[in-house]
């Protein structure tokens, strides 16, 4: 969930193309996604988080929720095969504080767990009603490409919801759970976030605890809000590799906190791991403007780290406002000079690798 600089952050809006895209590349890009299992690593299709939310501010009561059966049709007309659907572990407590969103409150005794169990079961009905397949394992995604069909991999932004219960990730885990972001808007008892100023100073006793857990169990770990310093420290604690579900490289003189240094994705693409390339209004304003920022991650990180996490319908003044964005996306990397074989890694690929990478301990 992105912050906000600006109070019609949410509203639907078209950004500009900012390029020219021949005709034989948007052919070929249509084909790739059609073709290839097509994954956004984080997102939030339809505002599942808000349908019952009753958050303190005002703006955030106003957006419109529970759309999802519209983003997953827009799934199926793109061929954009799974997403991400991510809970908003902090929710209860953020409100739009001087331009960008915050922790204004601290939890109550079980208010975390409680709201997560209201926005999961959402969640839950999206395949109990069959608008998408559960996303459980990296064959599950393969599947549903295969069928023709998407899929949903469940996902927590923030652990807050553990309320210091380690007992809680196996039983997210056995509910559907696969991945959790560490950390989100709020600090919690986990690690340091990047837009307020450092609390533990890395990685936490309990954080280091998680990160073993989520191991054992086959979990993905999102370090995506966690200050470099939490993000080492997941990295030296982890067996496996690690994902950054939606970022960019820091670039200009002021650079904003959500984004990153070089070091810092060296850090995530050193596990083995993914970055998420984010198509946030901030740095970009055109489809152009995110080619650049995904073709300045992997001359950065390598082709095989980099991805695409939209933070669709949470995003600030996105420049991918919906899944029918996809081809045309694949497109324009063809026609900035990525091969096919690469367009297919960063669409997709490269997160099914690590998918594999975080579930075969498990397996075994």
């Amino acid at each position: 969930m992105a912050a906000a600089g600006g109070a019609w952050w949410w509203r639907g809006r078209k950004p500009p193309l900012g390029m020219r895209i021949a005709d034989e590349f948007l052919a070929r890009g249509a084909a790739l996604v059609a073709e290839h299992p097509v994954i956004d690593i984080h997102a939030h299709p339809g505002r599942s988080f808000l349908v019952g939310a009753k958050p303190d501010s005002l703006l955030i009561r106003l957006m419109r929720d529970g759309f999802e059966a519209d983003r997953i049709a827009d799934m199926r007309r793109a061929h954009v095969t799974a997403s991400l659907f991510a809970v908003v572990a902090d929710l209860p407590l953020l409100a739009l504080e001087g331009g960008g969103l915050r922790a204004a409150r601290e939890f109550g005794a079980g208010e975390a767990w409680r709201d997560f169990n209201r926005q999961f079961a959402r969640l839950q009905s999206l395949v109990d009603t069959r608008l998408v397949r559960p996303g459980l394992t990296p064959d599950d995604i393969r599947a549903a490409h295969r069928a023709g069909e998407r899929a949903a991999v469940f996902c927590s932004e923030g652990g807050d919801f553990l309320e210091g219960r380690l007992e809680r990730l196996a039983a997210a885990y056995a509910a559907g759970l696969r991945s959790v972001t560490l950390v989100h808007y709020h600090v919690n008892r986990l690690g340091d976030v990047q837009t307020v100023a450092p609390v533990h100073q890395s990685l936490t006793g309990f954080g280091r605890e998680v990160v073993r857990e989520m191991n054992r169990l086959g979990m993905i770990i999102d370090v995506a809000h966690a200050t470099q310093a939490t993000c080492a420290g997941v990295v030296a604690e982890s067996r496996v590799p690690v994902m950054l579900s939606h970022s960019a490289l820091r670039h200009g003189p002021d650079p904003a906190p959500r984004l990153i240094p070089v070091e810092h994705a060296r850090l995530v693409s050193g596990s083995g791991g993914i970055i998420g390339a984010w198509p946030a209004g901030i740095g970009s304003r055109s489809l152009a403007d995110f080619v650049g920022q995904i073709q300045a991650l992997v001359d950065a990180v390598g082709i095989d780290h980099v991805a695409v996490g939209t933070d669709m319908d949470a995003n600030y003044k996105p420049v991918l406002t919906e899944y029918a964005d996809f081809p045309l996306l694949a497109a324009a990397l063809l026609a900035r000079g990525m091969s096919e074989r690469d367009v297919v890694k960063v669409l997709g690929g490269n997160f099914l690798r690590l998918f594999d990478a975080v579930t075969r301990p498990r397996a075994q």
